[in-house]
């Protein structure tokens, strides 16, 4: 693989940039705005090169604690809403002054795992991130962590940096944290350079830890690696405190760990399915249309449907899982849950007998189906 990381380079012309709260605040110092300023550098560097950049940065709830005065992190949801909003405005000022100082404007976009959920505004999420680069600008994007529960208990921009650089179709994800990368074992092993594939021990083998300033820790950085991988982007996790990590990555240098994209990424609509649509319920199927789906690419029908879980509408969202009690697809659905409980087990032909009316033969045709 010599020379792998200069070709990836080389032909990327977009890119994501994560950067988390443990870069960027300190209970001793509070904020760093000498690294704020350093990163506004480096990324000025980038786009000097002409490669466009998306920055996922953390630090809202960091920031509000801060500004009031707090030295642990708040426990309540209610608290971290609180605190997120009134940090949200602090950092982007922050933001604004460093990249001022290149001759950049920068805008803020707060983001929701339900607006790239929803289709539409997915779409609308991805037009407005699209022009903002068409104009020269900088988007720095956060979760929305002062008024969505769900984004703050998940406490996760690892994945938004992901979903983000498929929602944009970079070529690269960059994750900046505090340490050199991926060891086997854990920290103090060996520096793992190369992930060809993201196995499923890979998670069970790191510890993920978090701070008083973040919630994060080489867990969600895997994840959010493997979801990257899943739609064809290189992601790079490497230790931020370096002023020219950046600078590094892009000559080529074997600075943390690379983790490659899988063979055949998914793209466009099934790509949207995979990761941005939240599974309403689940289907039990047996092992006939387990295989089916899985060895035959073939849609799933009632027939094979032993038991339905949740309680969902015609075009929800839906995991499908073997006998052997794993998800191994995700689809969306023709009928409501309670129309797939009364055709389970029966043929395609009997659907209308059952219902009194047919949408479709079957119960998530294959080109709404993505294997897991």
């Amino acid at each position: 693989m010599k020379g792998l990381r200069k070709r990836i380079v080389a032909r990327t012309t977009r890119a994501v940039v994560k950067v988390g709260s443990s870069l960027l605040v300190s209970l001793e110092e509070g904020l760093k705005r000498h690294y704020v300023r350093s990163l506004a550098s480096q990324l000025a560097q980038l786009r000097a090169r002409g490669v466009e950049v998306l920055l996922v940065s953390s630090g809202a709830i960091a920031a509000g604690m801060e500004r009031l005065g707090m030295r642990t992190r708040p426990s309540s949801i209610s608290e971290q809403q609180a605190t997120a909003a009134v940090g949200q405005g602090l950092l982007m000022h922050l933001y604004e002054e460093a990249f001022e100082d290149w001759g950049l404007k920068v805008a803020q976009v707060l983001l929701t795992h339900e607006d790239v959920r929803d289709r539409r505004r997915y779409l609308n999420a991805r037009n407005t991130l699209l022009t903002l680069l068409r104009f020269g600008v900088v988007p720095i994007i956060n979760e929305n962590d002062s008024v969505v529960i769900d984004e703050i208990k998940l406490g996760d921009n690892d994945l938004l940096a992901a979903l983000t650089a498929g929602l944009t179709d970079a070529q690269l994800l960059v994750i900046l944290t505090d340490v050199e990368g991926l060891y086997e074992g854990g920290p103090g092993g060996r520096l793992i350079k190369v992930v060809e594939r993201i196995e499923d021990d890979l998670e069970a083998s790191v510890a993920g830890t978090a701070t008083q300033v973040g919630t994060g820790g080489m867990v969600t950085k895997i994840r959010a690696a493997k979801l990257a991988s899943k739609i064809g982007v290189y992601t790079i996790v490497a230790k931020g405190t370096d002023a020219r990590v950046l600078e590094e990555i892009w000559k080529g240098e074997e600075i943390g760990t690379l983790f490659l994209p899988e063979a055949r990424p998914l793209t466009g609509r099934k790509k949207w399915i995979g990761f941005n649509v939240r599974a309403k319920g689940t289907l039990v199927v047996d092992e006939g249309a387990m295989v089916a789906v899985l060895q035959r690419g073939k849609s799933l029908l009632p027939s094979g449907v032993k038991e339905v879980l949740g309680d969902f509408q015609r075009g929800d969202a839906v995991l499908c899982r073997g006998p052997d009690g794993r998800d191994f697809a995700k689809g969306l659905v023709n009928y409501s849950s309670t129309e797939i409980a009364a055709i389970k087990g029966h043929k395609t032909q009997e659907i209308e007998a059952i219902l009194g009316y047919k949408y479709a033969e079957e119960v998530i045709h294959r080109d709404n189906l993505v294997l897991l």
